[in-house]
């Protein structure tokens, strides 16, 4: 008899579908499995900050080209048009300032000026008189061209000529790799191009930095008005 009611029991459930949908409806779902970043960022820039996807199909986002080409001396017609001819007035006749001032404007500290231009100088002036040319001061100004490629993300040497005509696509893999290439095409561009080199970066800065003596806010002064008299009439 108790197999009889079993049975029973068991046909009951096997004909009756919408109990086991209600029981899976009672059952505790798992919480979702939280993403990591590696879902969302495919590679890293040279200074350590992440690069997010730059398409649909999860290719990284590429690195953004110079605003001005290394051999555009003169600068654009634009609105920096006036300050691209001062860079290249700079660049010609007075290097030590035009890089004292690109590492002070990338520094954003006011004061940085003569640190870099003075020992800047001093190489010039021992390079030209010692070997006949200016081989000295390109090895202590390269690091700028580097550290502004990194702060905004530009393209190199070797990105350049890999999207151009194809080179050096295998330095392109790696990450590692590929900064240490572009920081030797950085050394070699100041070595053999450093006016051009210095001026490209000055127009760089100019068009994404403003000065940091320009930073300072306005101060308004208040004057107090003059003491006032009541005369009296005649």
């Amino acid at each position: 008899m108790a197999d009889n009611n079993k049975q029973s029991d068991n046909n009951h459930d096997e004909a009756s579908p919408l109990l086991h949908q209600h029981q899976h409806q009672h059952q505790p779902k798992a919480p979702p499995v939280p993403q990591s970043p590696q879902d969302f960022l495919l590679g890293w820039t040279a200074d350590g900050h992440p690069v997010p996807h730059g398409s649909v199909v999860g290719q990284p986002m590429s690195r953004s080209p110079w605003n001005s080409s290394i051999c555009a001396c003169l600068g654009q017609n634009d609105d920096f048009c006036s300050s691209d001819l001062e860079v290249c007035l700079l660049g010609s006749v007075a290097p030590c300032v035009l890089y004292g001032s690109n590492v002070e404007r990338l520094g954003s500290t006011p004061g940085t000026f003569v640190n870099h231009c003075l020992p800047y100088s001093g190489l010039y002036v021992i390079g030209n008189s010692c070997f006949g040319w200016n081989c000295l001061a390109p090895l202590f100004s390269y690091p700028s061209r580097t550290a502004l490629r990194r702060r905004f993300n530009l393209e190199g040497s070797c990105e350049a000529l890999n999207r151009s005509c194809g080179c050096c696509g295998s330095f392109m893999e790696d990450e590692a790799q590929r900064e240490q290439c572009e920081s030797a095409c950085d050394l070699a561009t100041h070595v053999f191009c450093h006016v051009c080199a210095l001026c490209q970066e000055g127009r760089e800065l100019r068009r994404r930095l403003p000065h940091p003596g320009f930073n300072a806010q306005p101060v308004l002064v208040m004057i107090p008005p003059g003491e006032q008299t009541m005369g009296r009439a005649a």
